[in-house]
């Protein structure tokens, strides 16, 4: 192997995907996940069940990870780990897995921020993909967080609006639950929102102050919507469910659209980013390539796979942190609550 190759493991483990991901001079080689499928049956993430799960999964998720790289672990020049935030348990057996590697390997350790790696998954080596210039704004929309953050450097970053209460993630899931969807409920909601007037039942958008977020009063407007419906008449749901789902839907994006068009005048700041496993609706992804010809916005959107919870997003952190020789030593504890 060329000694000028970096080879970066990234290992993620904040919730309940265990990932994988072996990163050759910021080039993704390998991206494994291996998703629970357990917690579908209690409509939300059980943290306890969760760690168990990644305790199973993560030595056939890493093994898996450097095969299909073709690489050996001693060709390894450093390992990167989620160090939160996340769920607690959940963040121990990653934490604990990638500690334990780096020092049998007598390589060096990265601690890395999730929140922060959907910001850096833009700066994945990916051919027909184009890197956004500082500064830019970032939104990272997830189950877990709503944020808008601006990024003027790899490690600069200031978040100026978050969510108050719920997180947008939160909002989708909820009101498919609301409407008798099985989890996890956003992307059905996207799925069937495709064939629905976004017009067709309008719910009011809160007054939130500067750029911070709310969606809990939606959630409650979504959730009394329905129940009344459904007493008038009890087919109300299965009759209406493609326009419920678009009006849901068209409300969320219109949140997100207003503060991020509010956050680009109070900044100047044009170049917007998403990431965040929200930013794989496509109705967000729609609105935001709207925003270039309606606001001149310029707009990058990763691709698919590295929107979700991905270790390839931990791999490119590792990778920028690595040519800056940040590491850490083995001291270092995961943190179920973390700041940039």
């Amino acid at each position: 192997m060329s000694s000028q190759n970096v080879y970066i493991l990234g290992i993620e483990s904040s919730c309940d995907d265990t990932s994988a991901s072996i990163l050759c001079n910021g080039h993704v080689l390998s991206n494994v996940v291996a998703s629970q499928k357990i917690h579908e049956q209690y409509g939300g993430v059980v943290p306890e069940l969760a760690s168990r799960a990644h305790q199973q999964n993560i030595v056939p998720v890493v093994d898996q990870a450097i095969k299909q790289a073709n690489i050996n672990k001693s060709d390894l020049s450093a390992i990167a780990f989620t160090r939160g935030p996340g769920l607690m348990g959940s963040l121990l057996v990653g934490t604990s897995f990638a500690k334990s590697l780096a020092l049998s390997l007598e390589i060096p350790l990265i601690d890395v921020n999730h929140m922060q790696a959907h910001i850096l998954a833009h700066f994945i080596d990916e051919e027909d993909f184009d890197k956004p210039e500082f500064p830019f704004l970032a939104l990272t929309i997830s189950g877990g967080h709503t944020q808008i953050v601006k990024v003027t450097d790899h490690f600069d970053m200031e978040i100026i609006g978050e969510t108050i209460d719920d997180a947008v993630g939160e909002a989708f899931d909820k009101s498919a639950k609301i409407l008798g969807l099985p989890y996890p409920g956003g992307p059905l909601i996207d799925k069937h929102a495709q064939s629905g007037n976004p017009k067709a039942f309008p719910f009011t958008k809160p007054r939130v102050d500067g750029l911070n977020f709310s969606f809990s009063g939606l959630k409650t407007a979504v959730l009394y919507f329905v129940q009344k419906q459904v007493k008038e008449n009890p087919d109300f749901i299965k009759e209406n469910l493609e326009d419920v789902c678009a009006s849901i839907q068209y409300t969320i994006i219109n949140i997100l659209i207003d503060k991020l068009k509010k956050a680009s005048k109070e900044t100047g700041i044009k170049t917007i980013a998403i990431g965040g496993g929200v930013s794989a609706n496509s109705g967000i992804r729609k609105s935001l390539k709207e925003g270039e010809h309606k606001y001149g916005w310029k707009t990058f959107v990763p691709k698919f796979e590295y929107t979700t919870d991905n270790a390839a997003m931990i791999g490119i952190v590792g990778y920028l942190k690595y040519l800056k020789r940040d590491f850490t030593d083995m001291s270092i504890v995961a943190k179920a609550r973390i700041k940039f």
